[in-house]
């Protein structure tokens, strides 16, 4: 009986050990490397109502023979506030063209954004239900992915753009696909 009491006693220090031991080495992970099933395979299917033309649809098939940077944002989204600066900066990129995929947003707050803003977008999708962020494994925004000439995804980011993940990941990435398809 004595037994009992001791391990009964014990049963909850044992219990925040093992929760500290998970939480210590959740520290040591980085979100934004968070591997893609995508990478290296042809975007999903999908047609979407445009933002600013909603009578007007966008597809997968819009991706074809150039390179592109899909941006999942939001307006609701603090962070996309973050990176909207770089984003205006890179649309004047020629090697690229800027897709914006509104992600579970109103779609009057959206306009709103980027009239206050800037829109660094040639094309924005409306994914008001998030089923076509679902069929790229989007985990929140933002998040932005790089898709080559042929429409096959090539890497994705996650987390706001920043001019250093810019410089280390995104631009090496594109100039090689520049090369590889001119």
């Amino acid at each position: 009986m004595q037994m009992l009491k001791k391990i009964g006693l014990s049963l909850p220090l044992l219990v925040f050990i093992v929760i500290g031991v998970i939480l210590w080495r959740g520290l040591s992970l980085h979100p934004e490397k968070v591997p893609s099933p995508l990478i290296n395979k042809p975007t999903p299917k999908f047609q979407l109502p445009l933002l600013l033309y909603p009578d007007k649809v966008t597809s997968n098939k819009d991706f074809i023979g150039r390179i592109t940077l899909l941006n999942v944002w939001a307006s609701w989204c603090y962070a996309c506030a973050q990176e909207h600066d770089l984003l205006l900066e890179l649309a004047k990129n020629e090697y690229i063209t800027l897709y914006g995929l509104n992600y579970k947003d109103d779609s009057v707050a959206a306009k709103k954004w980027l009239n206050d803003y800037g829109n660094p977008y040639q094309i924005i999708a409306v994914d008001k239900a998030g089923h076509v962020a679902i069929d790229f494994g989007v985990y929140g925004s933002p998040e932005t992915f790089v898709i080559d000439k042929k429409g096959v995804v090539r890497y994705k980011h996650i987390g706001p753009l920043t001019p250093d993940s810019w410089k280390q990941n995104f631009i090496p990435l594109i100039e090689q696909l520049r090369k590889e398809n001119p």
